[in-house]
């Protein structure tokens, strides 16, 4: 579970430029925030999957 929080911090970190870039105007930058949105929605659910197992097994994940 620890892990997979990490992964989401890393890719949400990542994309810090980016996003000052698109919010200057950057086009291609805010189609790389687009793609890491995804990325970050998908480390997300992968997140939410590990804590419901965690729960359902009675264990820390």
């Amino acid at each position: 579970m620890l892990e997979a929080y990490e992964q989401l911090k890393d890719i949400v970190a990542s994309c810090e430029e980016d996003i000052k870039k698109a919010a200057g105007g950057n086009k291609a930058a805010g189609t790389r925030v687009r793609k890491t949105m995804q990325d970050v929605k998908n480390a997300a659910q992968e997140l939410r999957k590990s804590v419901l197992e965690a729960r359902d097994s009675g264990g820390a994940g």
